[in-house]
C-alpha cells in the first residue's frame, strides 16, 4: 500500500504514451496532490551521524499513546519509539522516499525544484535545512535549529521558517505515505530572494529602478555677524551668537505696548567682543 503510488504513476504514464514534450517529471508533478497535516503531531529532527553529519527525518503521531518523541530538559528530542513497537502508533519518514519538496502548485518540480535537494548543513552553531543545488546559485533556508549539544541518540528538532509547512501527498481521493516541506512560492522566486544581496535596494514595481533614499538636506551655513574693522581696514567675521529668546520677549512686550498700539521701532547696537 506504501508503494501504490508508484504503480499509478507507471500506469498513468503508460496510458499518456509519454506526450511529446513533457518530460516524465512533468507528468509525475501533475499526478499527485497535497493537502495540509496537523503540524503538532509531526517532527522534523536532526540525527547526528559520525563526528559532524547529519540526517533529516520526520515523525509522525498517528495515536495519542504511547508517544513517539519527547523534548529533554537539555534542549534535544529523545526518540521514545525506539524502546516500544511502534507499529500503526509513530509514522517514521527517513528519507527522499518518505519526504521531497513542493513548491507553488506542485509543477515547478519538474523546473527549478525537481534540481533541489533538502540537505543539513551546520553553520557555526546553528543547523540549518537547506533546499540547495550543486548546479543552481543560491540556497533557500527551509528550516533552522540551534544545536544544544551532539548526541548520538538524541536528536535535534528543527524549525521551519515563515511560509514553510508540511503537507500530505494525495492522489485522486488516497492519502499517500509521503510527507512535502512545502511552499506556495516557486522555486524560481525563493531561489532570486535567496541570491540577493541582504539590504540591497528594492525594485521599483514596473520600472527596474533601484528606490533610493533622498539625499539629505544641506547643511545650513552658520549665521555670520561683522565685527568692528581691525586696524589695516580688512574685516572680519566671527559667528553671531545665539538669540536670547528671553530678551526677545521683552523688547516685544514693550513694543506691544505703545500708544495705539504701534510698533516702536528700537536701537539696534552691534554686538561687540
Amino acid at each position: 500500500m506504501k508503494r501504490t503510488y508508484l504503480a499509478l504513476a507507471a500506469l498513468a504514464a503508460g496510458g499518456a504514451g509519454l506526450l511529446s514534450g513533457f518530460s516524465p517529471l512533468v507528468q509525475a508533478a501533475g499526478l499527485f496532490e497535497a493537502r495540509p497535516v496537523d503540524g503538532d503531531r509531526f517532527a522534523v529532527l536532526a540525527r547526528a551521524v559520525g563526528r559532524d553529519d547529519w540526517t533529516l527525518l520526520v515523525l509522525e503521531q498517528i495515536r495519542p499513546q504511547p508517544l513517539c518523541w519527547q523534548s529533554r530538559s537539555d534542549g534535544l528530542v529523545d526518540p521514545s519509539l525506539n524502546r516500544f513497537d511502534f507499529t500503526g502508533i509513530c509514522g517514521r519518514y527517513i528519507d527522499s522516499n518518505g519526504y521531497s519538496l513542493r513548491f507553488g502548485d506542485g509543477r515547478q518540480d519538474a523546473e527549478d525544484g525537481s534540481r533541489l535537494r533538502l540537505r543539513l548543513e551546520q553553520v557555526g552553531s546553528e543547523l540549518q535545512l537547506q533546499a540547495a543545488s550543486p548546479d543552481l546559485a543560491g540556497v533557500v533556508v527551509v528550516g533552522r535549529a540551534a544545536i544544544p549539544a551532539r548526541q548520538r541518540d538524541a536528536f535535534v528538532a528543527i524549525r521551519l521558517e515563515p511560509g514553510w509547512a508540511l503537507q500530505r501527498r494525495t492522489y485522486g481521493s488516497q492519502t499517500l505515505n509521503h510527507i512535502y516541506f512545502a511552499n506556495r512560492a516557486s522555486a524560481g522566486d525563493l531561489l532570486t530572494q535567496a541570491s540577493s544581496p541582504p539590504g540591497g535596494p528594492r525594485l521599483a514595481s514596473g520600472r527596474g529602478l533601484p528606490l533610493l533614499a533622498p539625499p539629505p538636506p544641506p547643511a545650513l551655513a552658520p549665521r555670520l555677524a561683522p565685527r568692528q574693522a581691525p586696524i589695516g581696514g580688512a574685516t572680519s567675521w566671527r559667528q553671531a551668537p545665539p538669540a536670547n529668546p528671553a530678551v526677545n520677549l521683552q523688547a516685544l512686550s514693550q513694543e506691544t505696548m505703545g500708544g495705539e498700539g504701534r510698533a516702536i521701532a528700537l536701537q539696534v547696537i552691534p554686538f561687540q567682543e
